[in-house]
């Protein structure tokens, strides 16, 4: 617990209240034979709200520290994390730069329309964007400028350290309300949120709750080492003592469905679920697709029935809008 508490010395932008929302799904918790609740991290005030609105925080206020005068990050097409830094960008007014890549289409619609609205600059990479945003960061310090690089999904060191601070969050509203969680479900895309949350509950002494990653892009080893390596970067970050086992990492890889962004069926009637007992809007690339695996191991019995388990809700709110025809393909 002692060494938990430096994530707060770090500079940090505030860009929503918290806490958000930690709220019952009793509904859908029956059909699961669990007690399911839903921590609504998509429910903030910053465009739309989602996970990488925490990340960003810690990693706006670093940026600052450091005098920078823009941001420069990647993701696909439909990136929630590149719509939540062109909008970060504004509040902080900084300048913006986007380099998308697929899967997706470059039609404006969706996140990618709001990347626009929001008036970030954008540029496309086929592949090999880590190297695009250092040859756009070398040019711009070329020109005079101050740029801060960000990695897909804000996953460095400095952005974990958004969700250690939620593991306390989490566990105070629990606590608050009389119980005890045994399972945290969420997607797992750059894993940096996985990599907070557990790094931060081990950090309070909270060895005795699972966490669960259902990947939506890597195989179970490398999103396992990912998230290892991250614990570790943040651990020496925070000058604590890495108390994360490898025994602690859970992934699930089996729920990609062939590719990352896929839209499959499958995964469709689990949005539809979520919306008919909960009236919970889930996207078909990440959250539909963390809840589908929810689901599908409450059936196998890997869940212990009548289990507290809370489900992150990471947002996505626009990714249905920019995949509309395909997803009502399945309607």
């Amino acid at each position: 617990m002692p060494g938990f508490w430096s994530v707060f010395r770090f500079p940090r932008f505030r860009l929503a209240s918290f806490p958000t929302p930690l709220e019952s799904a009793p509904r859908l918790g029956e059909r699961l034979g669990l007690k399911l609740y839903v921590k609504r991290d998509d429910v903030m005030e910053l465009a739309l709200g989602g996970n990488k609105v925490r990340k960003l925080e810690f990693l706006l206020g670093d940026a600052l520290a450091r005098g920078a005068d823009t941001l420069i990050t990647t993701g696909a097409y439909h990136s929630n994390h590149a719509r939540l830094t062109a909008a970060a960008g504004v509040k902080a007014g900084l300048d913006v730069y986007l380099v998308l890549t697929p899967p997706g289409t470059p039609e404006p619609q969706g996140n990618l329309l709001l990347d626009k609205m929001l008036g970030a600059r954008i540029m496309e990479a086929e592949r090999d964007a880590a190297r695009a945003m250092e040859d756009l960061a070398a040019r711009l310090r070329e020109e005079g400028r101050k740029p801060y690089v960000i990695p897909a999904g804000g996953a460095s060191p400095v952005g974990v350290l958004g969700y250690v601070a939620a593991a306390l969050e989490i566990m105070e509203q629990a606590e608050r309300q009389g119980w005890k969680p045994s399972y945290v479900f969420m997607a797992d895309g750059t894993c940096a949120m996985h990599a907070g949350l557990l790094l931060g509950l081990r950090l309070l002494g909270a060895d005795d709750v699972e966490v669960v990653g259902i990947s939506v892009s890597r195989d179970r080893h490398t999103a396992s080492q990912r998230i290892a390596g991250l614990i570790e970067q943040a651990s020496q970050l925070l000058r604590v003592e890495n108390p994360v086992r490898s025994s602690d990492i859970v992934v699930f890889d089996d729920y990609i469905y062939g590719s990352y962004g896929s839209i499959v069926g499958e995964v469709v009637e689990t949005m539809k679920l979520a919306a008919r007992t909960e009236a919970l809007i889930l996207d078909p690339v990440y959250t539909g697709k963390a809840m589908h695996g929810l689901v599908d191991l409450a059936g196998k019995g890997y869940v212990e029935k009548n289990s507290r388990v809370i489900f992150i809700h990471s947002g996505g709110t626009p990714i249905p809008f920019q995949y509309s025809s395909r997803v009502a393909g399945y309607f």
